[in-house]
């Protein structure tokens, strides 16, 4: 892949993270009824906050890109299992919208991880 695409995907996903912290960071209704819901107010909120600042961060490093992919891979993934098995699709009237969101940074994430494949120490 274009080193300049897979560039703009990784700050994609580290963009998409970052905006979602302040409503995690500053117990945003919306943030506290998802986190509530799956009996994970408010460590699992803020715990999830950290983890996705931690990966946001190491998108933007080239040589930990891989990293920060994996964990945005496995944190989406959460998040997808999420909905489908306890919050639904459409939460609190939202459309969907952050159920797409999270498929979407899902399949950017493996994207950005299956181009850094190379970088992952265990697998070289």
């Amino acid at each position: 892949m274009n080193k300049t695409i897979l560039l703009v995907l990784r700050y994609a996903v580290a963009i998409i993270l970052l905006q979602t912290l302040r409503y995690k960071f500053l117990a945003h209704p919306d943030s506290v009824y998802i986190f509530s819901t799956l009996g994970l107010e408010p460590y699992g909120r803020i715990g999830i906050g950290v983890l996705e600042l931690i990966a946001s961060i190491l998108l933007v490093f080239n040589r930990k890109a891989w990293l920060g992919a994996l964990l945005t891979t496995g944190l989406m993934a959460g998040a997808i299992f999420s909905h489908l098995t306890q919050l639904g699709i459409e939460v609190k009237g939202d459309g969907g919208t952050l159920f797409y969101m999270a498929v979407g940074t899902w399949i950017l994430s493996l994207i950005v991880l299956w181009n850094k494949r190379k970088d992952i120490p265990l697998i070289n």
